[in-house]
């Protein structure tokens, strides 16, 4: 299933079954969509030190508090299972749930998805992958933090089903990551980006 970096067009319609088999022996990540597998392409240094920096400062303040933080290569499934993808960030909380037992490798339970944005990334992040995330139940939070500027949007369930949006562009403000009990200055999570 390796497919080069440069490939864009999708590989043709596949079952999920499938998609998880090949995947599980790619030498590549891709993520599914209906069908489709998707090749993900590399990250650059800011993104990287973004996604670096985040997972320093959520995994010390939830030591031993019942969450854990994993990085991109944690595969995650939209309910439905249309859709297989790979956040930049994952946070759960509680005992992890696995789409199959014998493989505990596709999540199914995140409290707090993270996506670092980028130009070729950015709009699909926002649209399209949002409404994937909305889909699954203990989903509380969805953060996006531009690679490109100081800018984070981020996304809170409120207790009447609404999605709420917090945005700012300020390096002095302090993420409220309500759903795991955590604030997060943003200027540690943009420390030695250079812009």
């Amino acid at each position: 299933m390796a497919q080069p970096a440069f490939q864009t067009e999708p590989i043709s319609h596949v079952s999920p079954e499938e998609y998880l088999r090949l995947e599980r022996e790619a030498e590549f990540k891709h993520e599914y969509f209906q069908g489709e597998i998707r090749a993900m392409a590399g990250a650059g240094y800011a993104h990287n030190l973004i996604c670096a920096n985040l997972t320093i400062e959520i995994g010390s303040r939830l030591r031993g508090k019942g969450c854990s933080v994993v990085g991109s290569d944690q595969r995650l499934q939209i309910m439905s299972g249309s859709a297989f993808v790979y956040p930049d960030l994952t946070v759960v909380c509680g005992k992890p749930e696995f789409n199959e037992e014998k493989k505990p490798d596709t999540l199914l339970n995140p409290t707090l998805l993270v996506e670092v944005l980028s130009p070729t990334t950015s709009q699909y992040d926002r649209s399209e992958k949002f409404m994937l995330y909305r889909q699954v139940p203990s989903l509380r939070q969805y953060l996006t933090l531009d690679a490109q500027s100081i800018h984070a949007e981020l996304h809170t369930l409120d207790d009447l089903g609404r999605w709420v949006l917090t945005e700012t562009r300020d390096m002095s403000a302090v993420l409220d990551l309500s759903s795991i009990a955590c604030q997060v200055p943003l200027a540690e999570v943009y420390a030695g980006v250079e812009f």
